[in-house]
């Protein structure tokens, strides 16, 4: 797997070519080919159990592909990740501003002090995120969706150049869902960041991005926007 440090405008930051994803040599996902480029907003769409999260993993380096090739052009603490809330203790023992702050443990030394630009960055991406007023709040008081903006924040200290989501919405409220959309079209647009996000909500998936990768069947396919619904 080559890895790269540099990167430019029209370079990918991330490309997999002839991908093949799966466990214990059992292939989950076949031929794969993706370049993923600052400024893109690409939507894993399809059915649970699809082979999603499969991916998005194997973008964020959790899991070696069987055989293909995956070129990162940026370093992997520059992703940002916001996994499915359902897979977090929902007594996790620790404010809002603790988690948030885990997000920049990697510029620290052990026993540093907080640096006053790191105290200005959990400020502002508690800001973004609309929860200034619940960063002393136990992370396991929030609502479903509180919580997963709090992981966005989180992802978001670590200023990433790619934000890798999965399933973002699922299991939040009517409000939170449409904070956490507009959350990601105004990263998208104002900040040109790479966003990868997984649903298998089409409405919401059509809502956000033309970019859309069906991924069904051991296949990964761009979507034509024209024509019937989507079978799933």
């Amino acid at each position: 797997m080559a890895q790269r440090e540099s990167t430019d405008a029209s370079t990918p930051l991330v490309s997999l070519r002839a991908l093949v994803l799966g466990y214990d040599s059992r292939a989950v996902l076949r031929n794969v080919d993706l370049d993923i480029r600052s400024g893109d907003l690409i939507a894993l769409a399809g059915p649970n159990g699809s082979g999603k999260t499969t991916l998005l993993r194997a973008i964020l380096g959790l899991l070696a592909p069987l055989a293909g090739s995956l070129t990162r052009n940026c370093a992997l603490h520059e992703f940002g990740y916001v996994p499915q809330s359902a897979a977090l203790d929902p007594n996790f023992p620790l404010s809002a501003r603790d988690v948030v702050f885990m997000g920049a443990y990697g510029r620290l030394k052990p026993f540093q002090t907080t640096p006053r630009s790191e105290a200005e960055r959990l400020q502002r991406v508690f800001h973004q995120v609309g929860l200034s007023h619940l960063q002393r709040a136990p992370f396991f008081s929030l609502s479903g969706g509180q919580k997963q903006r709090t992981l966005i924040a989180r992802a978001l200290m670590v200023e990433p150049k790619i934000l890798i989501l999965d399933e973002p919405l699922s299991g939040v409220d009517t409000e939170s869902r449409g904070a956490i959309t507009e959350l990601l079209l105004q990263l998208n647009r104002e900040e040109k960041k790479a966003i990868v996000f997984s649903s298998h909500d089409r409405r919401m998936v059509r809502r956000v991005t033309q970019s859309i990768l069906r991924v069904d069947d051991a296949t990964v396919e761009w979507e034509a926007r024209a024509g019937g619904d989507a079978p799933w």
